[in-house]
């Protein structure tokens, strides 16, 4: 016997059966599973974006903080100078003793003298005062280089007229910041801190004498004497209107971002 294949009325045929279908109720019900579907898809949409948009950020941030780690920032302050009185000017040199070199000539006895022989006799006399007053006057020449050869040894650590680097502490900052390299060491143990260097500035500018005065870490230190180490020439100190030798300090800190 065969069955017959009936089609079967779904819920809502059922409950509109006998009633207006044309009436919006029974088309709500209809489109509900497919309206129900969409708000779902939208709902897990928008609480996707809600839960992604954090990590998005904070993965960027983090990207930027290990950008950041690499880049070191050098700071340089300034160290104020000790301030003590200035010693009083040194007196002034005595002026050196001149050299008179004199020489004997004997005498020659002779009964007469003809004419000619008296003026061959003057002309040798004075071209004898000649000589030595050459003699006399190089000797006094080179007594003077030799004074001016002569280095001051002395450091004073506070001057009339304090050194200074061409073009001041801005450009002092500059040279050492462009040329300073962070130690890799000291990057990967997190070592920073602020390194103090002292060194003598001598009479001709030049720099001179660099030591430690407070240590940070062995591999800071040496970077911090190596760049100062390569500092141009200065403009000497002066006392009392001379170029004399002074120390300096100067403080650089290492600091990692």
């Amino acid at each position: 016997m065969e069955k017959e294949k009936g089609k079967y009325l779904s819920f809502d045929d059922i409950v509109f059966e006998i009633r207006n279908k044309e009436y919006g109720a029974y088309s709500l019900r209809k489109k509900y599973n497919r309206n129900l579907l969409i708000g779902m898809i939208i709902g897990v949409i928008i609480l996707g974006t809600a839960v992604i948009a954090p990590y998005i950020n904070a993965k960027a941030l983090e990207n930027r903080q290990k950008r950041a780690e690499r880049q070191v920032e050098i700071k340089m302050d300034n160290l104020d100078q000790p301030q003590q009185e200035a010693p009083p000017p040194p007196p002034p040199p005595p002026p050196p003793a001149e050299t008179i070199v004199q020489r004997y000539v004997a005498p020659v006895v002779v009964d007469s003298i003809k004419p000619e022989e008296a003026k061959q006799l003057m002309t040798a006399d004075q071209a004898n005062v000649e000589v030595k007053n050459e003699e006399v006057q190089a000797v006094t020449e080179v007594q003077e280089e030799v004074k001016e050869e002569e280095a001051p040894v002395e450091v004073f650590v506070v001057v009339e007229e304090m050194p200074a680097f061409p073009g001041g502490d801005t450009e002092l900052m500059k040279f050492i910041n462009s040329n300073i390299v962070y130690p890799e060491i000291a990057k990967e143990n997190n070592i920073q801190g602020r390194v103090i260097l002292r060194f003598c500035v001598t009479y001709k500018g030049a720099v001179d004498q660099i030591s430690v005065l407070k240590s940070v870490d062995p591999s800071l230190d040496s970077e911090a004497k190596r760049v100062i180490a390569m500092l141009p020439t200065w403009k000497p100190g002066k006392q009392g209107g001379k170029p004399v030798n002074v120390w300096y300090s100067v403080p650089v800190t290492f600091q990692l971002k």
